[in-house]
């Protein structure tokens, strides 16, 4: 199993040094961040920390910004125990409610997820969850053939389900996120998804009508092509985990290969786009 690193930062002042340090990490293979009142929790595989990329990088060396950090190997540990301390239930838009096991199922909303997060990245509390969470709200899925790429919780595999999709593919390179994946769709009785440890590799010769793509800049970037390869015309593309300063690039990247835009949904810095396969 892969070992994580919890990187933890202390900025001074937090704001607007948190945004700064975020973008600057978004150069690096990190795989999900977590805010914190002295700045900002980063997770990446312990095989890519590399301490020599973090002293080159630009807020490391502004003098307007006091930054340190300290590092921790991920344990295991009772997740369960963990998160029933600290996870908060989300409401997005009062349409979608995001739960856990230990919390009470709400009436009045049209989707309810019951999850339980352990490890994985994906559960709602994070800005890009939500907006793709908003864009799928507005998306036709109804009889699609759906892939989750970056599942995490599998919370957006589990909304488009519920949102009438035919079968979805849910894959995440990470073996603890598939797992989680797989208990969470049992919990929300979604039996037309299966999850799928792997990356981009895995989809040659697949074919989809809608993927939805929650990662990173650089990960999307690098396997954008092979993404929308995988739709027919009008197919839809819904990507998320990046910057607004970033969208030039991912929609560069989009257009050049026949996308066009659809929609775009804001929170904070961050951004989630729709694009409609054209050409």
């Amino acid at each position: 199993m892969k070992e994580y690193l919890v990187v933890e930062f202390t900025i001074s002042p937090v704001e607007p040094g948190r945004d700064i340090l975020l973008a600057n990490l978004d150069l690096l293979p990190y795989d999900s961040f977590e805010e914190t009142p002295q700045g900002l929790k980063a997770y990446i595989l312990e095989q890519d920390f590399n301490p020599d990329e973090l002293k080159e990088l630009h807020v490391f060396n502004n003098n307007q910004f006091t930054i340190s950090y300290e590092t921790d190997r991920l344990e295991n540990k009772n997740w369960n125990e963990e998160w029933e301390t600290y996870y908060e239930p989300i409401d997005i838009d009062g349409q979608v409610f995001i739960y856990a096991p230990f919390h009470k199922k709400p009436e009045g909303f049209l989707y309810t997820i019951e999850i339980m997060p352990k490890m994985s990245f994906g559960t709602g509390h994070h800005q890009t969850t939500r907006l793709m969470s908003r864009l799928m709200l507005n998306m036709n899925l109804e009889g699609k053939k759906v892939l989750d790429m970056g599942t995490g919780t599998g919370i957006l595999a589990i909304l488009a389900s519920m949102r009438g999709a035919a079968d979805i593919l849910a894959i995440d390179n990470f073996e603890w996120a598939v797992e989680n994946t797989a208990e969470n769709v049992e919990r929300n009785h979604c039996s037309n998804i299966e999850a799928r440890l792997g990356d981009a590799e895995l989809l040659k010769d697949l074919h989809f009508e809608t993927v939805l793509a929650n990662i990173n800049r650089n990960v999307l970037l690098e396997d954008m092509k092979t993404y929308i390869k995988t739709l027919p015309i009008g197919g839809q593309l819904a990507l998320s985990g990046f910057f607004e300063d970033d969208f030039h690039l991912l929609d560069d990247e989009a257009t050049a290969h026949g996308m066009e835009l659809v929609s775009k949904e804001q929170e904070g810095r961050w951004l989630a786009c729709l694009y409609k396969k054209i050409n």
